[in-house]
């Protein structure tokens, strides 16, 4: 028998925890489509459902043919934004980067891990990064940066792509902007879970 994660049991932890929240709140909150047995939420271009009774999350495949476990980002992502955001949060149009966001002080910037290594897959392939975020619905910006697009996270809270090309004296470089509200929808440990999934579906959808 395959030994459980630390990622497993966290994620089973909060599967029954859904289940003790108040359902019809986050549906009117978040104008979810929902059934009896299913809550419905688009999340990056793709639409996912929580079992009511389960606290399961899942991807609605594509193709109509069912639907398959979300993983942990996902998972983890759409709980804290469903139980944990705040009773009245709203976003505020103004952005910043996660270290940057009211109330975060000391925390060092990501940028030598997994944003550096997104960065270096779209070095010299700037059109191949428009497509992937065209294709998850983003909107293109006029800001900084040699691409920059607006991307709908979920459909009540977008987030700014900025992507700078590699030249000859420096490095290609991603920022990800969030609303400077974002900590009332979502705690600062969870933007790290949604930013992870949204650069590995910017990878999955680039040509």
């Amino acid at each position: 028998m395959a030994a459980i994660s630390n990622y497993d049991i966290t994620r089973e932890k909060m599967e029954r925890e859904f289940v003790r929240y108040d359902q019809e709140r986050m549906i009117e909150k978040f104008h979810l489509r929902h059934t009896p047995a299913h809550l419905f939420i688009p999340f990056l271009g793709e639409e996912y459902r929580v079992g009511r009774t389960t606290g399961k999350v899942e991807l609605c495949l594509a193709d109509g043919a069912g639907y398959a476990p979300a993983g942990f980002n996902e998972s983890m992502t759409i709980f804290d934004v469903l139980c944990c955001s705040k009773p009245h949060c709203r976003l505020s149009g103004q952005y910043a980067t996660v270290t940057n966001l009211p109330g975060i002080a000391n925390i060092a910037a990501p940028g030598t891990g997994t944003y550096a290594d997104t960065a270096r897959i779209f070095a010299h392939r700037p059109d191949a990064l428009r497509q992937a975020c065209e294709a998850l619905h983003g909107v293109e910006q006029q800001q900084a940066g040699d691409v920059s697009y607006l991307l709908p996270l979920f459909d009540f809270m977008p987030v700014i792509l900025q992507f700078w090309d590699a030249d000859d004296e420096f490095d290609a470089a991603l920022k990800i902007m969030w609303d400077t509200n974002t900590l009332d929808f979502m705690h600062f440990e969870t933007t790290f879970y949604a930013a992870n999934h949204l650069l590995k579906r910017l990878q999955e959808a680039a040509v």
